[in-house]
């Protein structure tokens, strides 16, 4: 028996009707779903803030200078002197949140001026001073939804322009002590050696981007690796653009070096300032060492670098115990107190992503009863 055309109009009517109740229904499954997964993220998001937050206060606690040793060098010092090198530490943190607003453009300039605290109290915190301060800043970025790629580029172009100063700064305290402009050592090894660093340092960095290309070619796993390359160019790209942001890269290194001269100043007289800066740079590279606030490592590297360029060894000693924890404390403060406002932004916020405050039943049933009536 062939079906006749009401028959047929009445069983599309009645699929069609079917495939309406049955939408709302699959609409309300995936957004179950959906809130499951953002419940599981929300809980991952939290369980790792804790577990950083644990990390930087299990840090902190070991890693402490102990303030009774500076509090007695400081008793001894002109208050003045100890009020400008405070000053000057807080200035060096402020150049660096200029120079970080040049990179991270997209990034309110609320956040990111907590983002950049956050960052440098992360650096002076967590055992390998500016690795630990990089992966804190990309960690900071991810869950504000910068993607990546975007995080390594950024960040490393952001890491290879403030180097690329220390190098240039390197380069020209060398100079001027290999050709006997300024005081201080001028043989081959402590004048000369600091150059070839630097004119090495740059070839590599040049380089870099090459290498990486070619590696991440031949490697598909390894093609992050051309992201940390494109940083190079985004460094140079951003020397070749005038911008008073930039004048932040500089402060970020110089006034920091400031500080360490002004508790010089006040424990002694005043050293020459091209071997304070090449000591200053070669006496950083203890902080490479994952030793938690770089103590014990630190101050050894920089007193070490002081005494080889003829620094009293009393007087560096004295200078680097209260350069240090100026250095510490500064950006830690200043580190904390950002995330505490950070915090906030960074969780989410459920009451946005929450279906409207109509039930899902009742729009369930409104669907039906308009695919009946329709």
């Amino acid at each position: 028996m062939s079906a006749t055309p009401e028959t047929r109009s009445l069983a599309a009517a009645g699929a069609r009707i079917v495939d309406r109740v049955r939408r709302p229904a699959q609409r309300l499954a995936g957004r179950r779903r959906g809130r499951s997964a953002i419940d599981r993220r929300g809980v991952s998001r939290r369980l790792l803030t804790i577990l950083v937050l644990a990390a930087c206060v299990i840090t902190a606690l070991l890693a402490v200078p102990d303030l009774r040793p500076v509090a007695g060098e400081i008793a001894d010092m002109n208050p003045a002197l100890v009020a400008a090198a405070l000053g000057l530490e807080l200035a060096s943190c402020l150049s660096f949140v200029v120079i970080f607003r040049l990179f991270f453009r997209p990034v309110p300039k609320p956040l990111a001026r907590n983002m950049a605290w956050s960052q440098l109290g992360s650096g002076a915190l967590l055992p390998g001073g500016g690795l630990g301060s990089l992966a804190v800043g990309g960690w900071l970025l991810h869950l504000v939804g910068m993607s990546a790629q975007q995080i390594v580029r950024r960040s490393s172009g952001l890491f290879f322009l403030t180097s690329a100063i220390n190098v240039f700064t390197l380069a020209a305290a060398g100079l001027l002590l290999l050709f006997r402009i300024t005081d201080g050592p001028h043989d081959m090894l402590r004048a000369g050696l600091p150059v070839i660093a630097a004119l090495a340092a740059i070839i590599l960095v040049v380089g870099l981007p090459n290498l990486t290309r070619r590696v991440s070619s031949k490697h598909p796993k390894a093609a992050w690796l051309e992201d940390i390359g494109i940083g190079i160019p985004a460094a140079r790209q951003a020397l070749t653009r005038p911008s008073w942001r930039l004048l932040g890269a500089l402060g970020y290194l110089l006034f920091d070096i400031a500080v360490l001269w002004m508790t010089f100043a006040a424990v002694g007289p005043l050293p020459p300032l091209a071997p304070l800066i090449v000591a200053y740079l070669a006496g950083y590279l203890a902080n490479a060492i994952p030793i938690p606030g770089g103590i014990g490592v630190l101050d050894s590297g920089l007193v070490g670098a002081l005494t080889l360029y003829g620094l009293p060894v009393t007087h560096a000693a004295a200078a680097v115990l209260v350069y240090h924890a100026i250095a510490f404390w500064i950006p830690t403060l200043g580190g904390t107190l950002a995330y505490a406002r950070l915090r906030p932004r960074l969780v989410i916020d459920e009451r946005q992503l929450a279906p409207p405050r109509r039930s899902e039943s009742s729009r369930v049933s409104h669907d039906v009863s308009h695919a009946i009536w329709r």
